[in-house]
């Protein structure tokens, strides 16, 4: 059994051997990363295909930035987003976790587009790219660029509570060409929304312009974060999948079935999977859970609780 097989398994809630801690804390983030992932280059200007909107201030201090993010984000995510101060520990690290492993394949081969996708909805994926780009753009203070090119269901406009009349669909089906305009969410964070839904988009998706769009935004930003609609139910993610670096698969937890994150899985391809993160799972979902509360509270080393399968 491979080890991308056995964190699917692990997902559906199938036995795969072995034991586990009895400790069944749940977590909001993910609990499994399951990848192989230099820095990023200075800040670039927008590229010429978008246009920023008025930046936020940089503010000096880290906790002042986080207060002024948060304050931008839907309420309904209190205590889901590594920038509020009532997340779990531990699920704050695992997407720290989650954004090192991509920053060293940055370092590594140059990855800087990564596309978010899930086998169906309901899985995390939207809260998974949300907090990676906030992790990259608050953490580690690289400009970011997050992306919902879910143009059925567009979702990110409501989460950051930006009014999104236009947006990508309406650039990417103009007939002229036109500039998008990208909502600068703070300093380091842009987000360029999806604009008005639309049931066809597979056209705008694998155009010229569509290509083009992400080819700029790659010299521009240190990271393009995509969030897609799932894998199995649309071929929108399918469509996308060729113009990111890589694709990395969110799976809920003894939610998804085995057979459906596998579908995702080929339909992605080896060779375009960066790996597979399991969401919101219980700490004794995993064999040697890091004890990140016990850590911060007792200042003791635990045992590391992030699996990389790939």
């Amino acid at each position: 059994m491979s080890r991308v097989d056995e964190a699917l398994r692990r997902a559906a809630g199938e036995p795969i051997g072995g034991t586990v801690p009895t400790d069944a804390g749940r977590t909001s983030g993910p609990a499994t990363v399951a990848f192989d992932a230099t820095e990023g280059d200075s800040p670039a200007p927008v590229a010429p295909e978008l246009v920023a909107s008025a930046a936020a201030p940089d503010l000096p201090a880290a906790a002042d930035r986080a207060t002024s993010l948060l304050e931008r984000i839907d309420h309904r995510l209190a205590e889901k987003v590594v920038v509020d101060t009532n997340i779990s520990t531990a699920s704050r690290e695992q997407y720290r976790q989650l954004a090192a492993v991509l920053h060293d394949a940055q370092a590594a081969s140059g990855l800087k587009v990564v596309m978010i996708a899930s086998a169906v909805a309901g899985e995390g994926k939207t809260l998974t790219a949300t907090n990676l780009a906030m992790t990259f753009s608050e953490s580690y203070r690289r400009r970011v660029l997050l992306i919902d090119a879910d143009l059925r269901r567009p979702n990110l406009h409501q989460l950051f509570k930006v009014v999104a009349s236009s947006g990508l669909s309406e650039g990417l089906s103009a007939t002229a060409d036109t500039k998008l305009v990208v909502r600068q969410i703070t300093a380091g964070l842009s987000l360029l929304p999806a604009g008005r839904p639309t049931q066809d988009p597979m056209g705008a998706l694998t155009s010229e312009r569509m290509r083009r769009l992400i080819a700029e935004a790659r010299d521009a930003f240190d990271w393009v974060i995509i969030d897609t609609p799932p894998l199995v139910l649309l071929p929108d993610a399918n469509l996308l999948a060729p113009i990111a670096d890589g694709v990395v698969i969110v799976v809920r937890a003894k939610s998804t079935p085995h057979a459906l994150a596998k579908r995702a899985v080929d339909a992605i391809g080896s060779d375009r999977l960066l790996g597979v993160v399991l969401n919101a799972a219980r700490e004794s979902d995993s064999p040697g859970y890091y004890h990140y509360d016990q850590y911060y509270d007792q200042q003791r080393p635990e045992t590391a609780g992030v699996s990389a399968v790939r």
